[in-house]
């Protein structure tokens, strides 16, 4: 039986994934709302938030209230929104970046920062990160997330790790990490060239998601891919 889906917000994003739910046999899209919120007489399975920073207390109040499982693609919320050990009744997850490669490049960070710890040099480390104009928050969500990676691989409160940001023209997202010594740079390097590329980790959240409670991270998916390739001599 398929899954049923709702999104909140009709923006690139969110029309990308309708489209996207729309072609998938496994899913049904119920729904796609903006700030008039979910209809009433259309319960959903899961439904994914792909609206702003300030629609995300809502749909939280109305996840718990129907306890329906919910996706979270929006950045620059309050965590404080959600305990650490996450609602009992149903699934939260969250996703400042819908991208495996970014996933990928959070592990490569977390490395790099632990590179930096054991180097006899002093390094500094930074991420840089370059959005389109129309883009809020500043650092990203995604900058932010790679920021800790780094913190925590070098054992440094996160606020020692420098973020920049700059919002320019119509730049779907790029973000970079450096490693700078004396001696040597190393810098790791993601651009999306299209918002499509979040639709797949998108819709593999809302399958991942189903049937889990509590609170979880694209992270925590991520695991599921990542992990192995990592593991293997």
């Amino acid at each position: 039986m398929a899954l049923r889906i709702g999104i909140f917000g009709r923006g690139r994003l969110g029309s990308a994934v309708a489209a996207a739910v729309d072609a998938a046999d496994d899913l049904d899209l119920a729904w796609t709302t903006g700030r008039e919120g979910a209809p009433a007489d259309r319960p959903v399975d899961v439904a994914l938030d792909l609206s702003s920073a300030d629609g995300v207390p809502g749909h939280l109040a109305w996840a718990a209230e129907t306890r329906t499982d919910l996706v979270i693609g929006a950045t620059g919320w309050d965590r404080g929104l959600v305990s650490d050990a996450g609602p009992e009744e149903f699934g939260v997850l969250t996703a400042p970046n819908f991208s495996l490669s970014v996933a990928l490049m959070r592990r490569l960070a977390l490395v790099l920062g632990r590179y930096a710890d054991a180097s006899p040099e002093s390094a500094d480390l930074a991420v840089s990160e370059v959005h389109h104009t129309r883009k809020v928050d500043a650092p990203s969500g995604t900058a932010v997330l790679l920021q800790h990676a780094l913190a925590e691989g070098a054992a440094r409160d996160a606020a020692a790790v420098q973020t920049a940001s700059l919002r320019l023209g119509t730049v779907v997202g790029r973000h970079e990490v450096h490693y700078e010594t004396p001696s040597e740079s190393i810098v790791l390097s993601h651009q999306a060239h299209t918002r499509e590329v979040y639709v797949p980790g998108a819709l593999a959240a809302v399958r991942w998601l189903r049937g889990r409670t509590g609170l979880h991270t694209f992270d925590d998916l991520a695991a599921d891919l990542l992990d192995p390739l990592l593991a293997k001599p």
